[in-house]
């Protein structure tokens, strides 16, 4: 195992992290800003509206693709074992 191959291998996790990720942060930003434009015209401050709109659309969104992260998460971990099969001969 060359320098080239740990990189490439940490470059694949970051990306394989950051587009399970992309999802519900993606959700969490858009739920932010539309409560936080509601928050500002009708000058309600209650932290609450802010947090619990944010939980359900994070709880929906990671229901709706837990299919899709399950099988990049599983392609992904096959291909590790497949390198680590690989290098071990």
């Amino acid at each position: 195992m060359d320098s080239g191959f740990a990189l490439y291998l940490g470059r694949h996790t970051l990306e394989t992290t950051m587009l399970l990720c992309a999802p519900i942060l993606i959700t969490c930003i858009v739920v932010g800003v539309i409560v936080t434009l509601v928050q500002a015209v009708t000058s309600i401050r209650d932290m609450t509206l802010s947090i619990v709109p944010k939980l359900l659309a994070a709880g929906i969104v990671a229901i709706m693709f837990s299919g899709w992260s399950l099988q990049v998460l599983v392609k992904f971990t096959t291909e590790i074992f497949g390198y680590i099969q690989t290098i071990g001969q």
